[in-house]
């Protein structure tokens, strides 16, 4: 059986990458919190 977490860049970005994030309003309203925290990192 194989463990849940296989890594992946490719999957990491289109998943939770920044325009995967923007393709959303519910992911504008998460960078726009995180902007207004102040994150380092908006997202993966």
């Amino acid at each position: 059986m194989k463990r849940p977490f296989q890594p992946s860049k490719i999957v990491r970005a289109r998943r939770h990458g920044f325009r995967a994030r923007m393709a959303t309003v519910a992911g504008r309203n998460i960078i726009n919190k995180r902007r207004a925290q102040g994150r380092k990192r908006l997202s993966a």
